[in-house]
């Protein structure tokens, strides 16, 4: 039989009792509830307008669908760290849930990233824009090995090694969940192997490792193309979230029995798990007004534009069938590339130009380097005998390729050789 988690969380304190008394006593957890609710509401508002500016201006769908899932980004973390606050024993349910959009905002900002760079090359396709990278050295760690952007499986495997990260996180979480309810999770025992929490912890530093790797290395990539689109902004607004909610939870762990102490009404994890919760919803009034200038919605503005409606925008936001498209679009071409299909093994549109240009019969013009297919229609300068006014009629085009050419030879030796040939040219 798998060991359980020790039974800490006692009774104690009634959840729901902390407004029912006659006389409120303003203790710190009350202090904390309160200002916990008014930051939550505070980013409401923020996100809320932030949003609503991107929905009246939804003027590039593909790119302002993404942003509309990063702008959601520090309001549902406001909102359940301070039902995470409110109700302390459900914690570990609600920072699950809390943690699984994180993969949901990653995929969005590489595939908005995807977009911008689309936006700089011909036809909109970030492919032909890969078309203009050379051979370059992988970033840190790994930067002894080179590889090639123009290869066919480079932007497959940058989207995959971050969309991954949307399956393996939200099923890590919902592992966590059952685990949490079988009481086999035990995440405040900290990094034991007889515990379930050490191995989602491990399954998620890999998958949120490789995550970050790929974004960096596409951004490191394509930096000129994302020129004076505030890349670096954009990518730190995420990132700190990231990094604040992930040290900031380990250090308070850390302190639980060495600094927190438990009290005659809460156990170390209440508090602990508290001090997070109360921080995260902090912290998230200032990652909500950065992410309001970092995605300014001025870039979407059209003047004289009627204003759209917000429903549609909404809409596009909530459903993730892109990011179904473009899992199974990567899926199918690993399983071709395993295969041995040659379009996975060389680039398609080299394939394609090729076999174009090697069936495409070239006309005069083309063979020796004139734009178009016909002689050139300027007057010619006469150079031979000087007589005349000096110029000769504009050269009649030739109507096609299959029309016989023939050259005379040049003859020194006779004048009326010479002049044979002139005539023959039509000099």
């Amino acid at each position: 039989m798998a060991p359980t988690c020790p039974s800490s969380n006692t009774e104690s304190v009634d959840q729901g009792s902390f407004w029912s008394s006659g006389n409120t006593n303003w203790d710190a957890h009350r202090i904390g509830w309160a200002v916990a609710g008014g930051c939550a509401a505070l980013t409401l508002i923020i996100s809320c307008v932030s949003i609503s500016q991107h929905c009246r201006n939804y003027n590039k769908p593909n790119e302002q669908r993404q942003i509309l899932r990063i702008l959601y980004m520090p309001l549902i973390y406001a909102v359940i760290s301070f039902l995470s606050y409110r109700f302390f024993r459900s914690y570990t349910y609600y920072s699950l849930v809390e943690s699984a959009y994180e993969a949901v905002t990653l995929s969005a900002f590489l595939l908005l990233l995807i977009e911008y760079v689309a936006d700089t090359a011909s036809g909109r396709d970030a492919l032909k824009a890969m078309e203009r990278k050379d051979k370059r050295r992988l970033p840190m760690p790994f930067c002894c090995w080179r590889f090639r952007p123009t290869k066919p499986y480079f932007m497959y495997t940058v989207k995959w090694s971050v969309l991954q990260y949307v399956i393996i996180l939200p099923a890590c979480s919902i592992a966590g969940i059952i685990c949490q309810a079988f009481n086999v999770l035990c995440e405040s025992e900290g990094y034991s192997i007889y515990y379930a929490s050490v191995y989602l912890e491990v399954i998620n530093f890999v998958s949120i490792s490789i995550a970050l790797y790929g974004l960096i290395l596409f951004y490191a990539l394509t930096k000129e193309e994302l020129a004076g689109r505030r890349p670096l902004a954009k990518f730190l607004s995420i990132k700190l979230i990231v990094m604040f909610t992930f040290y900031q939870s380990f250090v308070f762990s850390w302190l639980e029995g060495r600094v927190i102490q438990a009290t005659e009404y809460w156990t170390e994890t209440n508090i602990a798990d508290g001090l997070n919760a109360l921080a995260i919803c902090i912290e998230m009034v200032f990652f909500s007004a950065f992410m309001m200038w970092a995605y300014t919605v001025n870039e979407y503005k059209i003047e004289g534009a009627p204003k759209t409606r917000i429903w549609r925008p909404l809409w596009d936001s909530i459903n993730y069938k892109d990011f179904g498209v473009e899992i199974l679009g990567s899926l199918k071409f690993f399983v071709d590339y395993v295969r041995g299909k040659p379009s996975t093994h060389s680039g398609r549109r080299a394939d394609a130009e090729f076999v174009n240009n090697h069936n495409k019969r070239m006309d005069f013009g083309q063979a020796f380097g004139v734009e178009g297919s016909t002689y050139p229609r300027q007057p010619m300068k006469s150079t031979v005998g000087g007589g005349g006014d000096g110029e000769s009629h504009a050269i009649r085009p030739r109507s096609s390729y299959d029309e016989e050419i023939c050259l005379a030879p040049y003859q020194l030796s006779s004048e009326s050789n010479l002049s044979d040939n002139q005539n023959r040219v039509g000099v």
